[in-house]
């Protein structure tokens, strides 16, 4: 019987690998990494988060996409969606010649287009119950790239389902990942999920939680965010909290405690237990890379901060959030956003990319650099060779501050 269904990649890695190197790595990042993290050039002082960019369930998926495309050289190749939320990744995916399918709710119109003999690759983010069936059905090669930490939230979404808790769920109701987590828990019979945006959102849940809002006025704001037939007074009695892997872990902890606040002052303390489960789902990686630049920012060292990934990617919306009260930001998804005189860059929450000019000051000036888990070193070292330039300086001309404590010579 032929294989229709790969969770492994295809055994090419040996075959690819060079080929990723040469496209996602970078000799500055590595030659920053060997300075130390922190490095100077023209009077700019360059400090790279400890914890940057690709992690394991990104690189791997990266690479299972390269791998099906070697292994399956004549076919037509879907992506269904962005691979992950990075521009400069998912154009070099079509330059391959695969083609990223346009986000639909419904599985048959977003997938007509693929047939028998086609192969589809499933993103980081994975894919909701009732698309997965509907691949299966067409009778496709199907890749699944879908990351580990996602799993693990889907156990425990059906964990609580299965035992009878409605699932809430920390994340964006409309992003991939969070429309994927949802479906698990409607696998099982009375399974229904809440989607919470953030502790705002959280906090008029509980005033229905606590009698002080109506059925109706929570449902008028959260209908697109619940569940098919979502019955507050029914469903709302016992919860369990997930979370969207990518989102801000200090966030995600409030959302909990404001929840078990209100279900405390509703139950009381005996009953908490029997009401309300929480698992700590945020994804390592993502906790990674938000420890690493709160620990830049504790230095308090930094005139500024540059914050680098897709405008769309949710980890690199929160490292850019902690970043913005403490330190002046710039958050920016592609190199060309670094112009000779201007930084294109957007502001968290912020709808359209806005335009500064005379964004980096004469004199000495310290940068703090951090990316993203869907941003490549390539993207990030060319950023570093941009920023260089406006100084008139090269990768070349990077030494540490402290050739000792960098553990190198320099030359």
């Amino acid at each position: 019987m032929t294989q229709l269904y790969f969770q492994k990649g295809f055994g090419l890695k040996s075959e690819v690998g060079p080929i990723l190197a040469r496209t996602y790595e970078s000799q500055v990042v590595e030659r920053l990494k060997l300075l130390g993290y922190h490095a100077e050039a023209g009077g700019l002082g360059f400090k790279l988060a400890r914890e940057f960019g690709f992690c394991y369930g990104v690189d791997r998926a990266v690479d299972y996409a390269y791998q099906t495309r070697q292994r399956f050289p004549d076919r037509r190749v879907f992506l269904s969606g962005e691979i992950i939320h990075n521009p400069d990744v998912n154009q070099r995916i079509r330059a391959m010649g695969i083609e990223i399918l346009e986000d639909s709710l419904d599985p048959e119109h977003r997938f007509a287009r693929v047939a028998v003999d086609d192969v589809v690759i499933l993103p980081a983010f994975g894919v909701s119950v009732p698309e997965l069936a509907h691949l299966k059905a067409k009778g496709c090669v199907l890749v699944d790239t879908t990351c580990g930490s996602v799993l693990n939230v889907w156990k425990k979404v059906h964990f609580y389902a299965r035992d009878g808790y409605t699932v809430i769920i920390h994340g964006k109701h409309h992003h991939e990942e969070t429309r994927a987590t949802a479906s698990q828990a409607l696998t099982h019979p009375n399974g229904h999920y809440l989607c919470v945006r953030d502790v705002a959102e959280t906090e008029r849940l509980c005033e229905f939680i606590m009698g002080r809002r109506t059925a109706a006025e929570l449902m008028a704001e959260f209908a697109e965010a619940a569940s098919p037939g979502f019955d507050p007074d029914r469903d709302l009695r016992r919860m369990g909290l997930a979370n969207q892997t990518t989102m801000l872990m200090s966030e995600t902890l409030k959302v909990q405690e404001t929840l078990r606040r209100a279900i405390v002052g509703r139950e009381g303390t005996a009953d908490i237990d029997a009401c309300f489960r929480a698992f700590d789902t945020i994804c390592s990686a993502t906790q990674e890379r938000q420890d690493a630049v709160l620990d830049m920012l504790k230095g308090g060292d930094l005139d500024m901060m540059i914050v680098i990934g897709g405008y769309n990617s949710s980890n690199t919306q929160a490292l850019a959030r902690m970043c913005a009260p403490r330190v002046r930001t710039f958050y920016i998804d592609n190199p060309t956003c670094i112009e000779e005189t201007a930084i294109r860059h957007r502001v968290v929450g912020a709808p359209v990319e806005g335009r500064t000019g005379g964004w980096l000051p004469a004199g000495p000036v310290s940068i703090g650099i951090t990316a993203g888990a869907s941003t490549p070193d390539s993207v990030v070292g060319e950023v570093l060779e941009r920023i260089l330039a406006m100084r008139g300086c090269t990768a070349a001309d990077l030494v540490a501050p402290n050739p000792a404590q960098a553990g190198v010579k320099i030359s």
